[in-house]
């Protein structure tokens, strides 16, 4: 397959397959730990992690595996990447582990993870899952990232931590953001934000 080609693996992913805006796949931890620019960095480090690891590893062993135990087999996988990135965050980032909590184990039956490896790497070369990992990563993390930004900003007006608003916003903020119904209605403007701009093209 010519470079282009591949490379459309990889763009697809940022607008055109985007897991949360286009497929819409993946929302509960997108809702849940996306509250502030860190933790939902955080979140979609953990979830980049698995998502490369786990289609690398299918593509790797895909002509090996019987079809009628993919599934377990897939899910097996995907618990190691977990489990992995789980004890990484407790030794070396305790806070932002109890924030995730219970989300990060959660990633073994994200949607993302398994829908990936079910219906790309499973038929695809090492590479090819690769740059779709890559993808479709970069597109939950851009997502991520202007979520947790856009509440972080709005609830608390600061951004990563840093006072970015005026002291008269950070008395009396937009609460409305910090829970699920302002998550919901700001993934709801962004879709349609993107759905305007790419009307007719994907």
């Amino acid at each position: 397959m010519s470079a282009p080609s591949r490379w459309k693996y990889f763009a697809d992913g940022i607008i055109k397959e985007n897991p949360v805006l286009i497929l819409m796949i993946g929302l509960c931890p997108t809702l849940a730990t996306s509250v502030s620019a860190r933790d939902a960095l955080g979140m979609a480090a953990a979830v980049t992690f698995v998502l490369i690891g786990s289609n690398v590893v299918v593509s790797l062993i895909r002509k090996v595996v019987p079809g009628s135990v993919r599934i377990p087999i897939f899910i097996i996988i995907i618990s190691t990447f977990v489990t992995i990135i789980d004890y990484v965050l407790q030794a070396y980032q305790p806070a932002l582990y109890r924030v995730l909590g219970v989300f990060v184990p959660l990633i073994v039956v994200n949607c993302i993870i398994l829908g990936r490896a079910e219906a790309f790497a499973y038929g695809h070369g090492v590479f090819d899952s690769l740059l779709d990992a890559l993808g479709k990563s970069a597109g939950y993390a851009l997502v991520m990232l202007v979520m947790g930004s856009v509440r972080e900003i709005f609830a608390a007006g600061t951004w990563f931590g840093y006072a970015v608003t005026p002291a008269w916003f950070r008395a009396a903020p937009v609460l409305f953001m910090i829970f699920p119904p302002g998550a919901f209605f700001l993934i709801g403007i962004l879709k349609g934000i993107v759905n305007r701009l790419t009307a007719g093209r994907v």
